[in-house]
């Protein structure tokens, strides 16, 4: 029986390890998730992403094609390494690509995690019929990655589609990244929670105040989801501001590009058709006018297996 021609895909992140095997089709065979222990340095976190790999490949009937790897951080993609991920004590520049290599013998693609996502929705999800398309993720922070004409756009060192560290407050809260009004400072997952419980107060009467207990470590978004699936006001107003503010960052880059297909994932995208909806509309408000007909905001297909399926992607996406 001829062996299945499948690939690795991990996804690294800063508490855990998300592995998978992954046909051609995009089908994930078996997956796993390890901890990333990435207090403890870069050759732990490695020793980790060998183990994990170890495990899904003891499997005789596993034809390996190659590795894929989404992870933070700056990315010099044909040389594998990874720069300075955020949330990964002392990494400076690691060669994780050949780090890899060398111990099982196959390609291995290294790709920030966002583009990864990217490459994922291009190949197996919503993007597989555009040529053209920005994508964003919604989460701790938010990531961005860049479609034109079927192919990633890196720019000049690998750094491109940062769009959650675009501005739109010269003046705004200041951002992790150092800068002011980023859009990742008003709707990356920590920055929306904590904003989000300044106002409370302000609404004692909302689901979410009656919702929360004790110090309000449960304000999730899902849990604003929840509320705003029972009308509430004050949840309603959260995810149209997100929506909002996004849509002001992105209504620029659309200006830029000239790329009108927006397709949105990760956990906050999870606010579903309001958040869609508050999107569309501001950024068709602010866009220019040949434009907007063409403006889709499009829902991620890949959802919480975006990360196994980006990198896998990578094995079998010719860039």
């Amino acid at each position: 029986m001829q062996k299945q021609k499948i690939a690795v895909g991990v996804d690294l992140g800063g508490t855990s390890i998300k592995l998978g095997l992954v046909d051609r089709t995009g089908k994930i065979l078996q997956k796993i998730s390890i901890d990333s222990f990435a207090a403890e340095g870069p050759k732990k976190v490695v020793t980790q992403i060998k183990l994990g790999i170890k495990e899904l490949i003891k499997n005789d009937n596993v034809k390996i094609e190659g590795i894929g790897i989404g992870s933070p951080g700056a990315i010099i993609a044909e040389k594998g390494i990874v720069a300075n991920p955020p949330n990964f004590p002392g990494w400076g520049r690691v060669p994780l690509g050949k780090l890899i290599e060398s111990e099982f013998g196959k390609r291995v693609y290294v790709e920030n995690d966002a583009n990864a996502a990217a490459i994922g929705e291009l190949i197996y999800g919503a993007g597989k019929n555009l040529n053209y398309f920005i994508m964003i993720t919604l989460g701790t922070g938010v990531g961005g990655g860049i479609i034109i004409n079927k192919k990633i756009y890196r720019g000049e060192t690998g750094g491109a589609g940062e769009i959650g560290h675009s501005s739109i407050d010269y003046n705004g809260p200041v951002c992790k990244c150092g800068s002011r009004g980023c859009i990742e400072a008003y709707v990356g997952n920590n920055y929306l929670i904590n904003n989000v419980k300044k106002d409370i107060p302000s609404y004692p009467n909302s689901l979410i105040s009656k919702m929360l207990q004790n110090d309000g470590t449960e304000l999730t978004p899902k849990l604003i989801y929840e509320a705003a699936k029972m009308n509430d006001g004050f949840a309603l107003k959260i995810i149209d501001d997100v929506g909002k503010k996004l849509g002001y960052g992105l209504a620029s880059v659309v200006n830029i590009l000239d790329i009108t297909s927006i397709i949105i994932g990760g956990g906050v995208a999870g606010f579903g058709k309001p958040l869609f909806n508050a999107v569309t509309k501001t950024v068709k408000e602010r866009v220019l006018i040949p434009f907007r007909a063409r403006v889709r905001i499009i829902p991620a297909k890949l959802k919480n297996d975006a990360g196994i399926k980006g990198a896998s992607a990578l094995v079998f996406y010719k860039s």
